[in-house]
Formats: structure tokens, sequence, C-alpha cells
């Protein structure tokens, strides 16, 4: 468990906040605006009101405290900017603030943020690759080269093992587990028999994926 402080509730701060708490984590949610704070105060562990560019407000809070401070202030960049830089000078240990576009992430990491987030580009990505593929179910980008995907066990490998297809080896790419009726199973062996209906995690290069799967 973590203890967390969420600046700025918006839809996605409070979508974020939600999900914090079903994981077990302590949340404080922190808005200037009454309503929002009303509204979220049900989805976390407490929730004030407050100006976040207020040095002596967020002061107040005990940044050192809280293991990540997370900034999803979006409509005004001037205050994320300045929540962020005051989040790192005050101590805090982790921040994570949201960006709108590449420019505004360049300034925050620039000013104190640990790590910047861009929903809409992120969720973007996801979706071009999962729904511009018959075979892709899901989909986590590692880095530039390298992601892991979820898919489905092609025609020709039915009935087959990972050992007669040879796949490591023929396509350069690592079984990590195989869901069979939405049972996920991390035992993959030589041995295993890829059967209809399942979908294999998988983790390659983006360029082996595309030549192995046809994406």
């Amino acid at each position: 468990m973590k203890s967390i402080l969420l600046i700025g509730i918006n839809n996605f701060g409070t979508m974020l906040a939600k999900k914090l708490q079903e994981l077990g984590h302590q949340v404080l949610a922190v808005d200037r605006d009454e309503d929002r704070i009303n509204a979220v105060l049900p989805l976390v562990t407490d929730a004030q009101i407050g100006d976040s560019t207020n040095e002596a407000f967020l002061r107040s809070l005990g940044i050192n405290n809280f293991d990540v401070c997370i900034v999803t202030i979006g409509s005004d960049f001037q205050s994320s900017l300045e929540t962020t830089s005051l989040l790192k000078e005050l101590g805090g240990k982790l921040v994570v603030s949201r960006a709108d576009r590449e420019i505004q992430a360049k300034f925050l990491l620039k000013n104190g943020a640990d790590e910047v987030i861009i929903p809409e580009k992120q969720i973007a990505e996801w979706a071009a690759i999962r729904y511009a593929s018959n075979h892709i179910l899901d989909y986590i980008r590692l880095d530039e080269d390298h992601a892991i995907y979820e898919v489905t066990v092609p025609a020709g490998w039915i009935g087959e093992s990972i050992g007669q297809i040879d796949i490591p080896k023929r396509y350069g790419i690592t079984i990590l587990g195989i869901k069979q009726k939405g049972k996920m199973n991390l035992v993959v062996t030589p041995e295993t028999i890829l059967r209809e209906g399942g979908t294999m995690l998988v983790l390659g290069e983006h360029k082996l994926m595309q030549k192995c799967f046809k994406i």
C-alpha cells in the first residue's frame, strides 16, 4: 500500500482516484473546486479544497510523507507547472505530472517532474495497434523497440506445440503465457500445445511481431 497525493480532480483524476482506491492505496485528493472535492470524497481516503500553486498550502500537506505525488491538472498548464515545481522543492519523492502535448512534457520534466504521462497519446497508440489488427487483443509498450502483446493463436499453429513450431528460434519472440477460456497460464514449455480459441502473451521487437503475426 502506498500513500498518494492526487492533485487535480477532473475526469482523468477521478478515474485515477477510483482505481487507486480499489487497489488499496491511501489517496488524498486536492482541488480548488469544492464541487469536485465533494464528488470525489467517497472514492478516496481524504480530500481537501486548496490551491496547489500556494506553497504554504502544499507545505501543510506534508509532501515528503507521500510515496507518490500525481498532478492531473489538465486545463491550466501554468498551474500544473507551478504545482509540479513546488512539489519537488518541498520534498516530493516521486512526482508524476500529466501533459496534453509533448512540449508540455518537456517543460514539466525540466521543472521537477520525475515522470510525465500523456493519456490521450498513450490511449491513441494503444487503440491504433489494437483495432488495426485482427490478431492483437492487448498491447503494453516497453520501449521504442519492444512490447508485450496479447495475440490470438494463428490458425496454422493450432494443435501444434511451441517446440514443434520452434517459435523463439524461428520468429525471435518469447511466449510468456497462454490464455485459454479466460485463464492465463504462465508455465510455458516446449511441450505446451496451442489450442483453438486461445491467446498468447508474447514479448518481442515490434518488427518481429509484425512479421510473425502479419500486423
